[in-house]
């Protein structure tokens, strides 16, 4: 049997054999390089394809450019203009009028005959004509073929034959016998923007008040949004909206017993009122989300919903969907369970629920998520994805895009690697990550390494979030307010997309004895925030996020670069534009406690930047300005001061005389 001559392998970007997409964002180039190559010596062409998804019906071609010989390597691009996904695949064919031509040049050069060559390419030449398409090309190719006819000379002919309008119709009307398509076709979700580069700000809008004794209102968050914008944040965070369930309340601190006015966990969805298309009445209405909702986009800025598949007894699924929960030999329904914790207060669903329900119920999850984004939500946080299957969340996800691909998922899923891998692979648009918990030089070097310069960054975009309602890291625990805004500068340049939960400005770091968990935490009970709090850090966290809006370089994610420094407690690193025209340097005092100073090295070969030339640093937190020549530079931070400096580089300009002068 015949085998295809061509070798297409080593395709990136791609993961998984291209079982899974890789991500993007609109207006980015995909560059797709490719190991491709024949057996013999003809002439190999490689073209990149590509198309959309769901709406296209042509692939566009792009020839690809063999940018290593001697590797057998090819590059090509093409810019992703809509918010969709795209198919791409390479083929390859042998170019067989070139390869002929290629030949026969050789061995006329050398002074052999080539009269049999010569029949040989004006058949090649007859035989491209009868599949022209166009009336004017097939005059020029029938004038062309007549003057071959009329030449005597050798000479004269392979000059006709090598011109390069009569190769460029061979190329595109030459058949391609021996083509050959790479496939699978791989394929790339291209989102918009603020799946890369985004700041949020979570809050309890039952928090949102003055009155400790009831929930405020959608009304009363309204109020709260300005603030929250003039800080910085384009995306408002929401727990659970929906009513919340009476049988086993939970009290303050996670206590067993509710009194008759406490409000509950908001994760413990549903009562009488309704589940999860419905809003807790404390909060509103339907159309006061909406409102609130409005309001936000008024601003510039989103809402995301936490997506939380947890029923409480008192759901509606309970009683109308029974067979989609978990059963006890009884009978009787499972409450959630993580040994030795027990959830009284949530049931989960079963989603390999028997007797195909399951299917069923996969379709109500996306009727629910239909619902709030046709309310004009299109970000949603998921709640523990770990949880339920993998295949659901493919579905699901792909299922959403196709027809709202503005749609953005964030997998709150704080558990084993490759499964946070996983979840991101087929269709999360941004991943938590360990960085709650990366504390240290080495280790924060090694993961953010990992995360934006190994594979695991065509499909997880990170979204560093300094704590959660869950999460108060003993970091901010011990070290205090100087602990608060170096973890929020790393936050915040480390990725381009972080979060915040609200009572960070303020410092908030009461927690309970011998855990990473708030004391008194607002997701059992109702809370007053006094948002002027002596000490807190709100000037600071709006200053950064100006900086992050100023800076382009910090608008990407996978631009992550860590350099030099000598002291073991001083972390540097930087990240530049795509067009090389911003810079941003950031070093960081990862001790709270005492002052630290290093030297450390700007990278300049990396910057193309001369070692006796004069280039700039301003510091972006003070508004000092340095001129420096040569790569060290000697900081120190003070975190009492300032824990963090965030540097612009400038290549200089202007008259020296005028700045302090650091350099060799």
């Amino acid at each position: 049997m015949l085998t295809n001559p061509f070798v297409i392998r080593d395709i990136r970007p791609s993961i998984d054999a291209g079982t899974n997409p890789i991500k993007r964002e609109v207006g980015d180039v995909l560059t797709v390089r490719a190991t491709v190559f024949r057996d013999g010596h003809d002439i190999t062409k490689a073209v990149l394809k590509y198309k959309e998804k769901y709406s296209g019906d042509q692939w566009e071609h792009i020839d690809m450019l063999s940018v290593n010989p001697g590797l057998d390597l090819w590059e090509g691009s093409f810019v992703l203009e809509k918010n969709t996904r795209y198919l791409y695949t390479i083929e390859a064919y042998t170019d067989v009028f070139s390869s002929w031509l290629k030949d026969t040049l050789k061995k006329y050069e050398s002074g052999q005959d080539i009269k049999s060559e010569l029949a040989e390419g004006e058949i090649l030449i007859a035989g491209v004509a009868e599949h022209i398409a166009t009336e004017e090309e097939k005059r020029y190719f029938s004038d062309v073929v007549e003057i071959i006819k009329q030449k005597r000379a050798a000479k004269d002919k392979l000059k006709i034959m090598s011109d390069p309008l009569l190769m460029d119709v061979i190329k595109r009307y030459a058949l391609r016998a021996d083509l050959t398509v790479y496939e699978p076709y791989l394929e790339v979700i291209v989102d918009r923007q603020r799946a890369r580069y985004a700041a949020w700000y979570e809050f309890f809008p039952r928090s949102a008040g003055k009155d400790p004794t009831r929930s405020s209102t959608f009304k009363e968050c309204i109020e709260r949004l300005p603030a929250i914008k003039e800080m910085g944040f384009d995306v408002v965070y929401l727990p659970p909206i929906h009513p919340i369930g009476k049988t086993k309340r939970k009290g303050p601190n996670n206590s067993l017993t509710a009194g008759p006015n406490d409000p509950g966990s908001p994760y413990a969805i549903g009562n009488a009122k309704g589940g999860h298309m419905a809003v807790e009445p404390g909060l509103g209405t339907i159309k006061d989300f909406e409102r609130f909702e409005k309001a936000c986009r008024a601003l510039d800025m989103e809402v995301a919903l936490d997506f939380a598949i947890n029923c409480s007894p008192d759901h509606p699924y309970v009683k109308e969907h029974p067979e989609w929960f978990f059963k006890r030999p009884d009978g009787s329904i499972k409450y959630a369970e993580n040994p030795p914790k027990k959830y009284e207060d949530i049931y989960p669903l079963n989603f390999y629920a028997p007797d195909g329900s399951w299917k069923a119920l996969w379709e109500e999850m996306k009727t629910i998520l239909t619902f709030w984004i046709e309310k004009g939500v299109r970000i949603f946080r998921v709640d523990n994805p770990h949880t339920k299957p993998v295949p659901f969340w493919k579905w699901l996800i792909t299922e959403l895009q196709k027809q709202y691909p503005d749609v953005i998922f964030l997998a709150e899923a704080f558990t084993r690697p490759p499964v946070m891998r996983e979840l991101a692979a087929v269709g999360f648009t941004q991943s938590y990550t360990y960085f709650t918990w990366r504390n240290f030089k080495g280790e924060i070097i090694d993961y953010f390494t990992e995360l934006t310069q190994s594979e695991v960054k065509e499909c997880m975009r990170g979204n560093l979030f300094a704590n959660t309602p869950d999460i108060l890291p003993q970091i901010l625990q011990i070290g205090g307010r100087a602990a608060f805004k170096m973890r929020f500068v790393l936050a915040a340049t480390l990725s381009s997309v972080y979060g915040i939960y609200s009572g960070y400005e303020l410092c908030e770091n009461n927690a309970v004895d011998g855990k990473e968990e708030y004391l008194n935490s607002e997701k059992y009970e109702f809370k007053v925030w006094d948002w002027d709090k002596p000490g807190n850090i709100t000037d600071f966290i709006t200053l950064i996020n100006k900086i992050r809006r100023e800076n382009p370089a910090l608008h990407y994610y996978k631009n992550l670069r860590f350099f030099r420094s000598d002291n073991e407690n001083i972390l540097f690193y930087g990240k530049t534009s795509p067009d090389g025209k911003n810079t941003v340097l950031v070093v960081a005092n990862l001790d709270p406690f005492q002052s630290h100073n290093s030297m450390v090295y700007i990278p300049l070969q990396d910057l193309g930047i001369g070692y006796d030339e004069t280039y700039e640093l301003q510091n972006l937190i003070n508004g000092e300005r340095k001129l420096c020549k040569g790569e060290e530079f000697f900081v120190t931070l003070n975190p009492d001061w300032e824990p963090a400096f965030v540097f612009r580089l400038d290549r200089w300009t202007h008259k020296e005389e005028k700045f302090d002068y650091f350099g060799m």
